[in-house]
């Protein structure tokens, strides 16, 4: 009895093997690749998939996802003989399992040698500058060398991008001093266009303030002219309206004679000769004023018989 257990544990082991090769079941996103006897038979798709046991064999397991892939710095030479280092991401998606599988032994490791190989040839032909500057050309021509190559390799590449560019420390140096130079350089005309714009400010300010300094001036010497030509017209009125006699004008005259005299640059003035006839008009004028009150003085009175007499004047220089 023993030996027949012993053979019926064997079978049963046996037959759950069997039923594990026979059921493949495939994640969604997934592929595999069926050999029988070592050749292609199939390519199984996500689900439950049943295969020949001991005779189909799985040979590999694809993910269909779109993969990333960073490539470690390439040094890269440019066409003015600098190394610059570069690094790489690839993003990239098998859409044929089988070609992915029999076209190329390592599509990752081909990959790689194919992006460094394009960098070289396209960064070869581009100086420093233009290199730092033209990233987006890169990205393009390296994405299209790489779609191009890769598709008969079952693999789209989708995207190319350059992580960095590293130059070497001098031109690092030397670009940051660049950079430090402009920047001062920019910072310096700004604040010369910021006080040229003040002083043009000011100097408007200063203008307008003048102009209206002048006009106001001007408006206040045009109302003190008109003023006094209204007080010389209400004078003159006034005096002809009075009808005022030689020695009224005669005393007038005197008093503004002060007036001439006015001023430190007036040295010397001419006395004119209608100034005699003014005082012995106003001489007249005191000459024929009575004594004050009824019986003061006791000097001569005025009379038809006694006269008072007629003082000289004195003659004026």
């Amino acid at each position: 009895m023993e030996p027949i257990i012993i053979v019926l544990i064997i079978l049963v082991v046996l037959v759950f093997i069997a039923l594990m090769k026979t059921v493949q079941v495939i994640p969604q996103a997934s592929a595999a690749i069926v050999e029988r006897f070592g050749r292609y038979t199939r390519t199984l798709n996500a689900g439950l998939n049943i295969v020949v046991p001991f005779i189909d064999s799985i040979r590999n397991r694809i993910d269909l996802r779109e993969q990333v892939v960073p490539f470690p710095p390439q040094p890269v030479i440019t066409q003015d003989n600098l190394v610059v280092n570069i690094d790489t991401v690839i993003y990239y998606q098998v859409t044929d399992a089988r070609a992915a599988t029999y076209e190329v032994s390592s599509f990752i490791q081909a990959i790689e040698q194919l992006t460094v190989t394009t960098l070289r040839n396209i960064i070869g032909g581009m100086d420093l500058e233009r290199t730092l500057t033209s990233r987006e050309e890169i990205n393009a021509a390296l994405r299209g060398v790489l779609d191009e190559a890769t598709g008969k390799w079952g693999i789209r590449v989708n995207r190319v991008e350059l992580k960095a560019i590293e130059p070497p420390t001098s031109i690092q140096d030397s670009m940051e001093k660049q950079m430090r130079a402009d920047r001062d350089k920019r910072a310096a005309i700004l604040t010369a266009e910021g006080i040229r714009q003040s002083q043009i400010l000011t100097a408007e300010g200063e203008k307008q303030s003048a102009i209206l300094r002048a006009e106001g001036e001007a408006r206040a010497a045009a109302l003190r002219a008109e003023g006094e030509a209204q007080a010389i017209r209400t004078v003159f009125e006034s005096i002809h309206a009075g009808d005022a006699d030689e020695k009224l004008l005669a005393y007038q005259y005197l008093q503004m004679l002060p007036k001439i005299a006015e001023g430190d640059a007036n040295k010397l003035w001419i006395v004119p000769s209608e100034i005699g006839d003014a005082l012995k008009g106003l001489s007249g004028a005191v000459g024929n004023l009575g004594p004050m009150g009824s019986g003061g003085g006791s000097g001569p009175r005025t009379t038809k018989e006694n006269p008072r007499p007629r003082r000289e004047q004195p003659p004026i220089d």
